[in-house]
């Protein structure tokens, strides 16, 4: 098979039928072979009886339904375990990605032997304030901490090739760091191409404001298991020497002070230096215990993704 497009959505229920028909004349002009995957994460709208119909019209139409709401994140990840595509694309549901981009994103993965290729709305129809200029301080945060010359992590639409989505596990609210997901795996070829952004047609976005403070604290995350996620004793135990240092210092000088200096002074115990060792030496164990922990969870870490399907259709 050619092309595994997976589509998360929740409550769009009027765009299908026309995302489906784009879709179909894309893939049809030009021949591919293919799979449409629609992963319905729990909506309450007629969302999945829409897809019931059109799977039934079109064999090619695949759909998971979730029991409930888990987020875009699980969503994709079921699609990549259920994706059999040898370019794998990702979309939106509310037509704000071009399906008429899918033919040359293909080629930048056939062709050009890139892993993965991430859209770039660079022209948006979205708010400025609330959208485009978190957007842009986001994306420049995380071209930053990651080293990928990204413009738009976030963009729906990205295409990978299959062997990157089987080996990336997509968790919590990760998808806006796949390409970090990807680069850590050792898929280094990552470009970019210039896309179409359409104006929302129905509907309303399901993503506040909110996201925004999400996003860059699942940044922070990224980094830390991107610099620190295979070796957690690296940063913790550094921390904790550094701690042990100090109050190991602080004890010598409290004792040569004590046995040399001034042996008749105040009590050890009564000086402030005595309190700082002790806390610096209790502080810089436990960062050390918190390190041991990590390396433990780590190599006994069961899967981190977590959903359940109610039902699947051409599956």
């Amino acid at each position: 098979m050619d092309i595994s497009v997976i589509i998360p959505l929740l409550n769009e229920s009027d765009s299908l039928s026309e995302l489906h028909s784009s879709l179909k004349k894309v893939m049809t002009s030009n021949s591919f072979s293919y799979e449409v995957i629609f992963i319905d994460d729990g909506s309450s709208d007629e969302s999945w009886d829409v897809i019931n119909r059109i799977s039934k019209e079109n064999q090619s139409i695949k759909g998971i339904r979730f029991l409930k709401n888990y987020g875009k994140s699980q969503a994709l990840h079921v699609g990549f375990l259920k994706a059999k595509g040898n370019v794998v694309f990702t979309m939106d549901a509310d037509l704000q990605d071009d399906p008429e981009e899918i033919p040359a994103l293909y080629k930048m993965i056939t062709n050009e032997n890139y892993d993965l290729v991430s859209g770039w709305k660079k022209k948006r129809f979205d708010s400025v304030l609330f959208k485009n200029i978190p957007s842009k301080i986001f994306n420049f945060a995380a071209r930053l901490t990651s080293g990928i010359k990204l413009n738009d992590f976030n963009c729906g639409l990205k295409a990978f090739k299959a062997e990157v989505v089987k080996n990336i596990e997509v968790y919590g609210e990760m998808h806006r760091y796949i390409p970090v997901l990807a680069k850590n795996e050792g898929f280094n070829r990552i470009g970019q191409k210039i896309v179409k952004h359409s104006p929302r047609k129905y509907g309303k976005t399901k993503f506040g404001p909110s996201r925004f403070i999400h996003g860059f604290l699942d940044l922070i995350t990224i980094w830390f298991i991107s610099k620190f996620g295979k070796r957690p004793m690296h940063l913790f135990g550094r921390i904790g020497f550094l701690m042990l240092l100090i109050g190991f210092l602080f004890a010598i000088y409290l004792g040569y002070d004590k046995l040399f200096v001034n042996p008749y002074g105040r009590l050890i115990a009564e000086r402030s230096e005595f309190y700082i060792s002790l806390a610096t030496m209790i502080i810089g164990s436990q960062f050390f215990a918190i390190g041991f922990i990590g390396e433990l969870i780590l190599r006994y870490n069961k899967s981190k993704t977590h959903y359940r399907v109610r039902q699947e259709v051409n599956l």
